[in-house]
């Protein structure tokens, strides 16, 4: 890649209201590009706190069922946030390694 070229799409760590990937053009360095490193730093920190409540609720004999599904609802979509942020920074890593920016 020049340094000329337009870097490659950013995949957003959050989906739009019809739930389709959002993508952004950048340098890393704007203003949305900090307030999704910022999402993306407190989706995976709630994700350890799922896991973390999830060890704590399957040491419990007392755990409803209830209970569970909410939990299994709440990690899917915490696995969700997690595994589109895993494909947004393999995609800039493989972008960087090849040249980009």
């Amino acid at each position: 890649m020049t340094d000329n070229a337009i870097p490659p799409a950013r995949l957003l760590p959050w989906a739009s209201p019809e739930g389709k990937p959002c993508y952004l053009l950048t340098d890393g360095s704007g203003r949305l590009s900090r307030a999704a490193d910022a999402v993306e730093s407190v989706q995976l920190g709630m994700a350890d706190d799922l896991l973390d409540h999830a060890a704590d609720m399957l040491a419990d004999e007392q755990v409803t069922t209830g209970q569970l599904r909410f939990l299994l609802a709440r990690m899917s979509e915490a696995l969700t946030d997690v595994r589109r942020i895993a494909e947004s920074r393999g995609a800039r890593l493989l972008a960087y390694a090849n040249g980009g920016r």
